[in-house]
């Protein structure tokens, strides 16, 4: 990063950033994003003006230009330290010069440097990229343009020059002194269904017949005060496809731009099976910083997110298996483990966590993960229990490499989940750590319940291994395929698997076609799904499936600035420079070549205001605590025993709502186990009155249909239809298998 000096922007001075404007174009499952940035000097003196900003770390940025009165110039990918030389020296003798880097601590951070930006001047810099959208659990595309960058928790051993060490000036997300507008096209050749947004917007144009198109803008007045989230539901989401982009071997006589690309697009039908033996050794890993004290989302009512992270793991705790493993970490400046190492999973180690999960608070300081997950890490393996890391945070650290880099390091003894609590959390950290160890990422914001993902989180890591996964392709004779994605070791049902290769030989006639197989075992059983495609390619200005497939390919092999290998470097700056898409090693770079003399007068720094949330800093106001009373369901869940049943008591009578001493007058067979009676009892409440939050409470009512089937025997029957009848409830008693 190009350290600035000078002065601060203060309230009173004019911010030369004035708004920012975004053409968003979502065709099926990829977005392509161009966003312009308008800058105006209305002072009377030269400026250079730093602007620090969010970006999902997904993003392939592949293009930065200026246009600068009129005239458009385009910036270079360069090597980092050639582009800062270049910057400084153009800065250095009064040239105007433009920057555009990632940040040196993480990939969703950047910073756009504006260089002698004179008087009176206008310049609009304009960044485009392209981004797969993430697939929801419930169908939907999921599209965020990050507003909101909460300052970061520095750790020591963190890089010196991150964009993140800017003294930018914070405002609250309503005083941002420059506008913000979108406009969106979305299309699929399969029809769309809805479009949601967090966010207001104009009246929704829908196109053709089939709605396979429509147009999309924020209402008038938006603030950029949040993230920008769409989730777009298609007619049809779950069809295998595969897409042929030609080439560019004019001006790429070699490289991976030079021949076409395809992209193939899998959703694997992985058959449901019964979870293995093996329990596994669960820890989990939360944030209990300062941070944590916030709200979810800006929303009225909005939960804290400790609130929802203590719900949550009293949730995962009554759905671990039997006979498994656990622990938890709760961590800030420092941490503390509930236990000296992880414990049989029973009734006196569950009560005594719950214990400590219903004292947790927000008030351990910073964010520093690094140290728990290293000491996590050197505890043994307890043989036939395989490791499961869940990550809960917010996110807000510097030393995100270093925490990729340890988690990547022991991915053969364990897959990591990890969870993005609220607006700014990094998608850097919390996709890289899950991306490298095999598991699933999820980001809880607006009005998302962190209890129903992360239970879904524990139901992959509960599912067997799908294993031998390989992608075979068959071409005609001359043709092959090369592989650019980084080799699939995981898969998980319902999720979605996306391949990138470059097809090098001779393309063959229209007519033809090839065929791309995804192979896997599962439980010693082999699995295929095949997708025949055309292998006519077609033309993408952008060259779209070229830029994902580098960033693919950079997301596998860029670890980081001053983390990756020497020999990786090399080729990272080779693909980067190549396909034009940035990586932590590359920055673009533009001189203003055509300014007859240079600028005159002392330069003047000035730095963009940027949004943080209420509260989410030292410099801000704290959040206002709002307490939410735990809800019945949560109270119910919390009195289920570790082996899946409940007693009968006067903490269940009342959340039935029916006195004790009715509950055992109602018990229809005398001398009955009153637990059987009692669990039976509540797992009609579960369906009866908490139908709608089924995926947060589907594994612990497992356990106990399992506990019910081994201890009521032949009475279950009798048991169901009285409580069924008692309760006055609609419940079908085929949900116990009857």
């Amino acid at each position: 990063m190009v350290r600035p000096s000078g002065l601060l922007t203060r309230q009173e001075e004019p911010v030369p950033l004035k708004s920012i404007c975004v053409t968003l174009s979502i065709r099926e499952f990829v977005a392509g994003v161009a966003a312009t940035l308008n800058y105006e000097n209305e002072e009377k003196f030269p400026l250079e003006t730093f602007f620090v900003f969010p970006m999902d770390e997904d993003s392939a940025v592949y293009s930065f230009e200026a246009m600068v009165d009129g005239k458009t110039i385009k910036a270079e990918l360069k090597d980092k330290k050639k582009a800062h030389i270049i910057y400084e020296s153009a800065i250095s003798h009064r040239h105007q010069a433009f920057l555009l880097e990632e940040d040196k601590c993480s990939r969703d951070v950047f910073c756009c440097n504006v260089g002698n930006l004179q008087p009176g001047s206008k310049v609009a810099l304009t960044l485009k990229y392209v981004q797969e959208l993430p697939l929801e659990a419930d169908g939907a595309l999921r599209y965020v343009l990050p507003a909101v960058l909460n300052p970061r928790y520095r750790c020591s051993g963190s890089p010196e020059d991150s964009c993140l060490d800017l003294k930018t000036p914070i405002v609250p997300l309503d005083d941002l002194p420059y506008s913000f507008s979108m406009t969106a096209t979305v299309s699929s050749q399969h029809g769309i269904e809805t479009i949601q947004s967090n966010c207001p917007l104009s009246p929704i144009e829908y196109l053709g017949d089939k709605k396979t198109s429509a147009q999309i803008s924020l209402a008038d007045g938006h603030k950029f005060d949040r993230d920008v989230e769409l989730l777009i539901y298609y007619r049809e989401v779950h069809t295998p496809s595969v897409a042929v982009e030609l080439g560019n071997p004019k001006n790429n006589p070699d490289g991976l731009m030079k021949d076409p690309s395809a992209m193939v697009c899998f959703y694997p039908n992985i058959p449901e099976v019964e979870p293995s033996a093996i329990c596994g050794e669960f820890v989990f890993l939360m944030d209990c910083s300062g941070s944590m004290q916030c709200p979810i989302s800006k929303q009225d009512k909005s939960q804290l997110r400790i609130e929802a992270a203590k719900e949550t793991l009293i949730l995962l705790l009554k759905s671990l298996p039997v006979n498994c493993y656990f622990n938890i970490y709760a961590f800030g400046s420092s941490f503390e483990a509930f236990f000296p190492n992880s414990v049989k999973y029973t009734q006196d180690t569950m009560e005594e966590a719950l214990r400590r999960v219903k004292l947790m608070r927000a008030d351990l300081g910073g964010t520093e993960i690094l140290t728990p997950l290293q000491v996590i890490y050197r505890e043994p393996s307890i043989p036939g229990h395989p490791l499961q890391l869940f990550v809960f945070t917010d996110g807000e650290v510097t030393d995100t490499f270093s925490i990729i880099k340890e988690v990547r390091n022991h991915r053969l003894r364990h897959r990591c989940f990890s969870f993005g609590i609220g607006e700014g959390a990094s998608t850097s950290l919390i996709k890289g750590i899950a991306r490298v160890g095999g598991g699933t990422s999820e980001f809880i914001t607006g009005k998302d319940r962190m209890q129903a993902k992360a239970l879904r989180a524990l139901k992959h890591a509960l599912q067997p291994a799908v294993e031998d996964v390989s992608v075979n392709w068959d071409l005609p004779r001359g043709l092959s395929a090369k592989t650019l994605s980084p080799e699939q070791t995981v898969l998980y049902k319902g999720q979605r698997l996306i391949v990138y290769a470059q097809l090098t030989g001779t393309m063959p006639p229209e007519e033809e076609t090839g065929e791309v197989c995804l192979n896997y075992t599962l439980q010693g059983k082999s699995c295929e799904n095949k997708v025949t495609f055309s292998l006519q390619p077609k033309l993408d200005d952008n060259f779209t499936i070229h830029r994902l497939a580098a960033k693919a390919f950079l997301q596998s092999m860029d670890i980081g600035f001053g983390e990756t290998p020497a020999k990786t470097k090399k080729d990272v700056l080779k693909v980067s420079i190549d396909c034009g898409v940035i990586s932590s090693h590359t920055a673009f770079i533009a001189i203003n070549k055509d300014v007859n003399k240079p600028v005159q007068g002392p330069l003047v720094c000035r730095d963009i205001p940027r949004p943080v949330l209420l509260g989410a800093a030292a410099q801000m106001p704290q959040c206002k605590r709002v307490v939410f009373g735990e809800t019945y369901l949560v109270q119910l869940i919390s009195l289920q025993n570790a082996d899946g049943s409940w007693d009968l008591d006067e903490d269940l009578a009342r959340i039935l709502g029916i006195s004790l001493k009715d509950l055992w007058s109602a018990l229809p067979v005398k001398d009955a186990d009153s637990s059987s009676w009692a669990t039976v009892l509540a797992v009609v409440w579960l369906h009866a009155k908490a139908k709608h939050q089924k995926c947060e409470w589907e594994l612990l009512e497992k356990k106990a249909r399992t506990w019910i089937n081994s201890n009521a025997g032949s009475i279950k029957k009798k048991l169901v239809k009285a409580a069924i009848a008692f309760t006055k409830s609609s419940v079908d008693p085929a949900v116990f298998g009857i």
